[in-house]
């Protein structure tokens, strides 16, 4: 597990106070909404503004494009990294 997919989960946990999962139990290609992690929109608002405080991006939360980027672990970091890169 990458250090910044560890950041993204424990942000995800403490963000969201799911205290009865661990980072080892969120899946980085696994749904965050939904299915999978079982999040909803609420959630998705919240971890929206945790990333923006934490790394320092921008978001634009009615973008298509943005809730692509929410799909996943994997999503997110590849999001993040690419923002990081330019």
């Amino acid at each position: 597990m990458s250090s910044l997919a560890l950041d993204v989960k424990t942000l995800i946990i403490e963000t969201l106070d799911l205290e009865d999962i661990t980072v080892d139990e969120i899946k980085d290609d696994e749904p965050l909404f939904v299915d999978g992690l079982g999040l909803d929109s609420i959630d998705a608002l919240e971890l929206g503004l945790a990333i923006k405080k934490r790394f320092d991006i921008k978001l634009d939360a009615n973008s298509e494009e943005t809730k692509q980027h929410f799909a996943s672990v994997n999503s997110l970091c590849a999001f993040i990294e690419s923002v990081r890169e330019k």
